[in-house]
């Protein structure tokens, strides 16, 4: 390809990731549309004709295959937990551990424990009312619960695989979900402590006020709920078998009879599916019909994720078929920007047009032809990179994020004290992680 086409291929590239920005955040149409007709028209500008169609085709099925089992028994988790009580177990349990002198440290773990696994708008709107009582029980300012709450859930949910924008990014990537499992909590964790000592900060000298209704959630009848240690189950074990998979991996014990039974077991998809069966026992007493309605449920919640994390795995295809990412590749040959090129990229598209999703699997399609020459084309170089775009997607949720308005309005805040709070500590924390992940990759790369 010429140097003339190359430049107009990389024309049309910026052109329709503009317009997607455009499409989903100011003029807000469905992201689907927006995702499928721009991948559509940059595949007749830039690819020929005859391979458009099954270009669309196979680049959308490969990332459905990719995630589609995880995405749905993930979300049967989720159900589980929601329709089980299993949530409101382990808010209860953890502020009776912790008492109400420290509701700040329950919220935070109340949100990050489940968001391991639960989607973070899901769990937001779950653990509102936790918060809520929360905030009312220890007179803590509700826009500093709402923060902590939703940075908890929010660093797991761009650092962990069991989440469509990590997991669509590792499958585009070909990166190692097990590895990615085990780094991405442990990023996440310094992420959000990072993030509940600035919306501290952020409140300090501010006339915030607690929530004025105390509910009824954690104040209600223990024994009528599944049991701490049973509602931790569905979520824990998935994330333990994963982890001592990887760990034979590491080891190098990847043949023999007990190994393999590990590496099974250990596979997200069977992982995350005994998390979904062990979920579905928290239900007491629940007929066929009942348990039937739950993972229907769960099928609706996870079709419209599975589509739309598709349609960004088609259009991260798209944008790698016109061979713009091996001339920046090459621009960018001997540069020692390695980890920066993804975290940027992410926080810009995130920040730009609101989704996290949409912008790590964006992302992920432009640096794949990239890899070599950023020095990450390798196992664990992938890895990093997904862990490096994830904490960029991240930054910053503010008012074109579906989420910032899940977190502002499900905790009855205003705008401002959300932007105060809540944004300026989603930036941080994604700072902050990039950082941890960017050292740690010195000793490790």
């Amino acid at each position: 390809m010429d140097d003339s086409s190359m430049l107009l291929n990389a024309f049309f590239v910026i052109a329709s990731i503009l317009a997607i920005i455009l499409l989903t955040s100011r003029w807000k149409f469905n992201v689907f549309a927006s995702l499928f007709s721009v991948s559509f028209v940059l595949a007749l500008l830039t690819i020929p004709m005859p391979k458009v169609i099954d270009l669309l085709k196979v680049s959308f099925g490969n990332t459905m295959g990719g995630i589609a089992f995880v995405i749905i028994f993930g979300t049967v988790i989720a159900i589980c937990m929601e329709k089980s009580g299993a949530v409101r177990s382990i808010a209860s349990h953890i502020l009776n551990f912790t008492g109400k002198r420290r509701a700040k440290q329950a919220t935070a773990l109340t949100g990050f424990i489940p968001g391991l696994t639960i989607f973070c708008d899901t769990g937001f709107i779950i653990l509102s009312g936790i918060a809520k009582n929360f905030s009312a029980q220890s007179k803590t300012a509700m826009p500093l619960m709402a923060a902590i709450l939703g940075c908890s859930l929010y660093a797991a949910h761009c650092l962990i695989p069991t989440h469509p924008g990590a997991l669509g990014a590792a499958v585009e990537l070909d990166a190692n979900i097990g590895y990615l499992v085990v780094f991405g909590i442990l990023f996440a964790i310094p992420g959000a402590i990072a993030a509940y000592f600035w919306a501290t900060l952020m409140s300090k000298g501010q006339n915030f006020e607690p929530a004025k209704e105390e509910t009824t959630i954690v104040s209600e009848d223990l024994t009528k709920l599944p049991s701490f240690k049973a509602s931790l189950l569905p979520i824990l074990l998935p994330l333990l078998l994963i982890s001592i998979s990887t760990l034979f991996s590491a080891l190098g014990l990847k043949t023999g009879s007990v190994a393999e039974i590990i590496h099974f077991l250990g596979n997200p998809v069977i992982a995350l599916l005994i998390g979904a069966i062990i979920g579905l026992t928290l239900f007491k007493k629940k007929g066929k019909e009942s348990l039937s309605e739950v993972i229907e449920e769960a099928i609706g919640k996870a079709g419209p994720i599975l589509i739309i994390t598709a349609s960004g795995g088609m259009f991260g295809s798209i944008i790698r078929e016109t061979g713009v990412g091996g001339a920046l590749g090459e621009l960018l040959s001997g540069a020692s920007v390695s980890l920066l090129v993804p975290f940027i990229l992410a926080a810009l598209l995130k920040t730009a047009q609101g989704s996290s999703t949409v912008a790590a699997l964006t992302t992920a399609g432009i640096v794949t032809p990239i890899l070599t020459h950023l020095g990450l084309d390798s196992e664990m170089g992938r890895v990093f990179t997904v862990l490096a775009l994830g904490a960029g997607s991240a930054v910053v949720s503010h008012a074109n994020d579906s989420y910032f308005w899940v977190v502002t309005k499900f905790s009855d805040i205003e705008v401002d004290q959300s932007l105060r709070v809540f944004t300026t500590s989603t930036f941080v924390m994604g700072v902050v992680m990039f950082i941890c992940i960017w050292v740690t990759s010195l000793f490790i790369l």
